[in-house]
């Protein structure tokens, strides 16, 4: 089958290339999904995962990419809940080949039902940002009607998600970014926009949760802006800085059927929207992760027409 692989951390998204790999069984528990979209996280080349196995053996050449949509051709041994020919989306484990490929083998329960009505390249925009959103506000960040939510990012693909759900939430959101983000920010429903890089940040009065995918200074300056009893959420890294009376979490996302099935269902109904930038081939992904000018919004690779 055809895959993209990566053998040198070094060389990051330039390092990709197209290559003939085996295709993959699917083992107990497994089902083996024919790739019709993916999605890819150029930041993932820096996760140990991607490099070596549970047991830090090296695993390369290595199939990079974990979120996926498909449709399953293969159960593997005690395998349930899903069958041959249903249509599915989900994110694949972090210490195995994923899903930049034909064919990708994963474990049945990190996979969803993906409805008939929502296009592959819809459903492959969704797993890392749409679960990372999700359990950022509602389950590690115990977001409540009412609350005020600070999302840095907010025109990304995680950062456009969680201001979209906490405002369907009941949030008064404030969304971060670049000046030409602005609008964008708005768009996905934000009551009000900080330019990162020209308004004060410490002007925003205390919020009850800050949602960080960017970490460093930006993260450490958040922690002064949460009010006592609030929570500061992030996504980069372990914060350097806290609250002087709220709490901060710093997680990973994890694959969850029902969650996907919340996101996936707003998505169907129109409460929320994906934020596709560019969609390309899978003989043009190396381009297309090495772009020649940026790209707003997410780069999905179409596998199969």
């Amino acid at each position: 089958m055809k895959a993209i692989v990566v053998t040198d951390e070094a060389a990051g998204t330039a390092g990709m290339r197209l290559a003939e790999r085996p295709e993959p069984q699917a083992t107990g528990n497994d089902v083996l999904v024919e790739v019709h979209a993916s999605g890819f996280t150029p930041g993932e080349l820096t996760w140990p995962g991607t490099w070596t196995d549970r047991l830090g053996r090296d695993r390369t050449p290595s199939i990079p990419g974990h979120e996926v949509a498909g449709v399953v051709s293969a159960l593997g041994y005690g395998t349930r809940g899903l069958s041959v020919g249903q249509r599915v989306f989900g994110l694949a484990d972090w210490s195995r080949d994923g899903t930049l490929a034909e064919y990708v083998a994963i474990e049945a329960r990190n996979l969803a039902p993906l409805p008939g009505d929502v296009d592959f390249t819809v459903g492959a925009s969704l797993p890392i940002s749409g679960l990372t959103a999700w359990q950022g506000l509602f389950v590690h960040g115990r977001f409540q009607a009412g609350q005020s939510v600070l999302v840095h990012g907010a025109a990304g693909g995680v950062g456009s998600m969680a201001t979209q759900l906490a405002k369907e939430a009941g949030a008064y959101v404030i969304g971060t970014g670049r000046a030409a983000d602005r609008q964008t920010v708005l768009d996905f429903g934000a009551q009000e926009f900080v330019d990162l890089g020209n308004d004060a940040l410490e002007d925003v009065a205390g919020v009850d949760l800050v949602f960080d995918v960017i970490g460093g200074d930006i993260q450490k300056r958040s922690a002064g802006l949460v009010r006592a009893g609030g929570m500061l959420v992030t996504i980069a890294g372990p914060p350097e800085a806290q609250p002087a009376d709220g709490l901060t979490v710093d997680f990973v996302v994890e694959a969850d059927r029902a969650q996907l099935g919340e996101v996936v269902q707003r998505i169907r109904d129109g409460r929320l929207r994906t934020n596709i930038g560019n969609v390309a081939t899978l003989d043009d992904a190396v381009a297309a992760f090495n772009p020649t000018e940026r790209i707003k919004g997410k780069t999905i690779i179409r596998v199969r027409s």
